[in-house]
């Protein structure tokens, strides 16, 4: 089993966005030496809490800062580009990285409505919801396989080329495992959003079409943990996270706060608290415990890699949750 890392850039209290970003950096080139298959940067819009709105350009600050893990978005939110633009661009993330570049692609917008619509070009109306489509015309361009007569077929010859990109689909819902399927491509699903896609990662296996690039169902498991010396540590320094989470329910976007200040308000809140219209799995505790829940999480999607979000106040602390996770 292959573990990799997805990392979000949390902006803690009390710093910035430049600050989440260079921390990003940092613990690439940790995950690069502790042997971490590969490292993952999402893509997130007009938040507080989370940095990185452009995975792109990260993916090649980090490809230029490591050696030796594949490097990639998890992910690309598609429904806000052109296909094509996404293409370009992961073309020449390949050439300048050669067989390190993961193109991880996501429906979901990263956002809310609001910035959505912000981000769009044409905003006479809301852009359709064809992703099915968007999705082909990017395969098309990857693969070179555009027919004679298509409009675009000659925008085929990528920049990057004979290099390109490895293609994921991600996602957290029934449609994803479908989509992943019938099409044959790579599916990372994301327990950490959804704790109950074991029967949709069972659905992928089982509906699987081998495609041109891929000939067996390839599953990966994106699942939320810390870890500390001690569980009891690491609850403690969990407590920053709960405390966005049970904001976050109630449509609340802060930065990562100080663990003092997030248990004292896990404690006014009692119980209540944690409460969600859907509970997060977490994986928190001293190496053996965390050992112990990547390994069911793994076993239950029927993964061989499951990629760890960590989300913490202290910067340190989550280099440390990663080095004893490698150990």
């Amino acid at each position: 089993m292959q573990i990799s890392v997805l990392d979000q850039s949390p902006i803690s209290e009390g710093s910035t966005g430049a600050d989440a970003l260079r921390n990003t950096l940092d613990l690439a080139q940790l995950a690069d030496q502790l042997g971490y298959a590969r490292y993952w940067v999402a893509e997130h819009h007009g938040t507080p809490m989370l940095a990185c709105a452009s995975p792109e350009v990260m993916i090649a600050a980090i490809g230029s800062a490591t050696r030796r893990m594949r490097i990639g978005s998890g992910g690309v939110m598609l429904p806000h580009y052109s296909p094509l633009k996404v293409a370009e661009t992961f073309s020449i993330l390949s050439a300048l990285f050669p067989d390190r570049i993961d193109l991880g692609i996501g429906r979901a917008p990263g956002t809310d409505h609001h910035t959505s619509f912000a981000l769009q070009r044409d905003r006479r109306q809301a852009a359709p919801d064809d992703f099915p489509q968007q999705l082909g015309e990017l395969l098309g361009y990857l693969e070179n396989n555009l027919p004679a007569g298509h409009p675009f077929a000659r925008l085929a010859a990528l920049p990057g080329r004979p290099h390109v990109p490895d293609l994921w689909l991600l996602g957290s819902s029934a449609q994803s495992s479908v989509w992943a399927a019938d099409i044959g491509l790579p599916y990372c699903f994301a327990d950490f959003i959804n704790p109950e896609g074991a029967a949709l990662a069972a659905m992928y296996r089982d509906r699987f079409c081998a495609s041109e690039t891929l000939k067996e169902p390839r599953m990966m498991v994106a699942a939320w943990a810390i870890c500390a010396e001690t569980d009891e540590e690491a609850q403690r320094i969990a407590s920053s996270a709960r405390m966005t989470r049970a904001l976050l329910n109630e449509g609340k976007l802060i930065a990562v706060p100080p663990i003092d200040k997030a248990l004292a308000f896990l404690a006014e809140r009692g119980p209540k608290a944690d409460t969600a219209v859907r509970p997060r799995r977490a994986i928190i505790g001293a190496p053996a415990t965390v050992k112990k829940g990547i390994e069911e999480v793994a076993a239950l999607y029927g993964a061989d890699e499951v990629m760890i979000v960590t989300i913490c106040y202290e910067h340190a602390a989550r280099r440390r949750s990663y080095e004893l996770i490698a150990e």
